[in-house]
């Protein structure tokens, strides 16, 4: 035991070493601009959307109103959507229904019922999609839509899907499915200048231009068991590969599906896909709901992550609680900054993270990050039943947004990502009580027994913490 201990912190030192070296190398480069200056952003009118176009200042500000009226006292709607207007370029669309889904059987179900009534065409786009039971049906149900006249249009990422035989992409083809692989590893079938560390981390599914589901949610049957079932409870501490995993997906009706049709097509033309067989992607639409809803979509070939602008003028503009749950988390020091200083002012703020993972290295990345969030009095939870891979956040019960996007280097700087951001108080209240569910099966980590860890975890996340901007 001794031996194997030994070796195992020698490991670890040759990592610090390692790393050391690469962070002197690459401390030169540039850092990153994860966010424009937002002091430097004129201030906008606040718009929305409806069927027939933008709506009137006072329409505007009636809604404004309305939205003020039964929540918390907030600036999300003074100062935030004022400054974030001149930062994002998707406008707020009114009349969506949208539907909280929570973990793959329930979200899975969903999907393949649309699919099932879809009439015109099926636009999917994901990161991972495995040719294994899930995958297997997905794929079934996609080749019959095919076959029955219902355009399918496929992306899927090259590295996300490495591990998915390519006789199971050609399979779909053959059906006639058009297929596009999103920057091919193999620098032969690139199609722009190769750089194999973009990657399109997207997870959308939309049916007829009319309906679009997007979260977290991958194609894989590690998704095949809920979370929060008691027969889940008794197997959390089984291998990795046998426990639950823990997401949270979206189902959108209404005007802005329109949007993140938009958001597709970008990606299909950028990365020259053959041209789309003409189908009806823009139909009419009329009011599905009351909800706000807007799309946003980030892309390394951008100057700076949208998603991660919205996100930040969210907390900087919060004033009663900033709740966030997400999978992989290495901040960069804006991010920092900025939940700090939320707590300064008054702001409860809540971060819920895994306490097990696929990916050690940004565990213990994030983990480095702990004592200087418990000491500002930012309170840290780690779910204990299930693999927790949610990408969420509420900010002020009012401001939600759900997605693919990890709060890490990766997903602001290298990745395609995609979110909702939906103003609402009822959905805030859904979206309070999922939090609320998920501390159920959490342990909150205090300061005292954090400072308590041993040397060699201690070691792990300093040397992870160094490959912070490259995880």
């Amino acid at each position: 035991m001794y031996l194997n201990s030994a070796y195992h912190t020698m490991k670890v030192l040759s990592l610090v070493f390692i790393s050391s070296l690469t962070y002197t190398i690459c401390a030169c480069s540039p850092m990153p601009i994860l966010v424009p200056d937002m002091a430097m952003q004129s201030a906008h009118e606040v718009e929305f959307e409806n069927a027939h176009g933008p709506i009137s200042n006072a329409q505007s500000k009636k809604i404004l109103a309305e939205l003020k009226k039964d929540g918390d006292e907030t600036n999300i709607f003074d100062q935030h959507l004022v400054l974030i207007s001149s930062v994002v370029g998707s406008p707020l669309m009114l009349g969506n229904q949208v539907t909280l889904l929570v973990d793959g059987p329930t979200t899975y179900a969903a999907m393949l019922e649309a699919i099932d009534q879809a009439t015109d065409h099926i636009n999917m786009e994901t990161y991972i999609l495995e040719d294994d039971e899930v995958g297997q049906q997905f794929a079934t149900k996609l080749i019959e839509k095919q076959k029955n006249g219902v355009q399918v249009n496929l992306i899927y990422d090259s590295v996300g899907s490495i591990n998915t035989p390519k006789e199971f992409f050609s399979t779909l083809k053959k059906s006639g499915i058009n297929v596009l692989e999103f920057n091919p590893i193999n620098p032969l079938k690139t199609v722009k200048g190769w750089e194999v560390n973009q990657r399109d981390h997207r997870k959308l599914l939309i049916i007829d231009g009319k309906i679009a589901f997007l979260g977290g949610i991958n194609i894989s049957s590690v998704y095949s068991s809920g979370s929060f079932s008691s027969s889940n409870r008794k197997t959390k501490r089984n291998k990795l590969n046998a426990i639950p995993w823990r997401d949270t997906h979206l189902k959108v009706k209404g005007l802005v599906v329109g949007e993140f049709q938009k958001l597709f097509i970008e990606t299909w033309v950028s990365q020259q896909g053959k041209p789309l067989i003409e189908k009806h992607y823009f139909p009419t639409h009329s009011a599905e709901g009351k909800e706000i809803v807007r799309a946003i979509g980030s892309s390394p070939d951008e100057p700076y992550s949208q998603i991660y602008a919205a996100l930040l003028s969210a907390i900087n503009s919060a004033k009663t609680q900033v709740l966030l749950t997400n999978a992989y988390f290495v901040p960069d020091q804006q991010l920092l900054a900025a939940l700090k200083n939320a707590v300064g002012r008054g702001v409860e703020v809540k971060i819920l993270l895994p306490n097990r993972t696929d990916s050690s290295l940004v565990f213990y990345a994030s983990h480095s990050y702990y004592d200087e969030l418990l000491s500002a009095n930012v309170r840290l939870y780690e779910h204990q039943n299930a693999l927790l891979h949610a990408k969420t956040a509420l900010i002020d019960g009012v401001w939600s947004t759900i997605g693919s996007t990890n709060l890490d280097w990766r997903s602001f700087v290298n990745n395609q990502e995609i979110n909702a951001v939906i103003l609402s108080q009822p959905f805030g209240d859904q979206m309070l009580h999922l939090f609320n569910n998920d501390l159920n099966d959490a342990k909150e980590i205090t300061l005292k027994d954090w400072r308590n860890r041993p040397i060699t975890l201690r070691i792990k996340e300093q040397a992870a913490r160094l490959w912070a901007r490259f995880l």
